[in-house]
Parts: structure tokens; C-alpha cells; sequence
């Protein structure tokens, strides 16, 4: 279970003064962890797995919000 224990290291990295790049690989970084992690859970149905799943697509969700940037006000 590597797997896990790097995506709950991931989870709890600092995501403060980071760079663009820094936030695109980050997202990337993610997105690998949460389907690695889908591909074990397809076979295990361990909802343990499915709950570190949730948590990770919750801060790759914020990452990506940092990155579009915040839209331009209705006028």
C-alpha cells in the first residue's frame, strides 16, 4: 500500500507559495495518484481507498480553481 501512504503525503504537503508550474504539476501529480488509486479500488471495493480518493479530488479541486483564477464580475 506505497500507493496510499504517498497520496496521504501528498495530502498533506503545503500548497502555500507555490509557483504556476508548481501548482500544474501538483495537479498532475494528483490526477496520477486518484487514478492509480481508481484502478485498485475497482479491484478491492475498499472504502478506505475510496475515502483517500474523495480527499485528494477535493484538494486538486482547490489547486485547479488557484490556476483558472477567479471569473471576471457580471456587469
Amino acid at each position: 500500500m506505497d500507493l496510499i501512504s504517498e497520496a496521504l503525503a501528498f495530502e498533506k504537503a503545503k500548497m502555500s507559495n507555490m509557483t504556476t508550474s508548481d501548482r500544474v504539476t501538483a495537479a498532475r501529480e494528483a490526477k496520477r495518484l486518484i487514478l492509480d488509486l481508481n484502478e485498485i479500488y475497482k479491484k478491492s471495493k475498499d472504502a478506505y481507498i475510496m475515502d483517500v480518493m474523495k480527499i485528494l479530488t477535493v484538494k486538486k479541486k482547490k489547486i485547479e480553481r488557484r490556476l483558472k483564477g477567479r471569473p471576471d464580475p457580471a456587469f
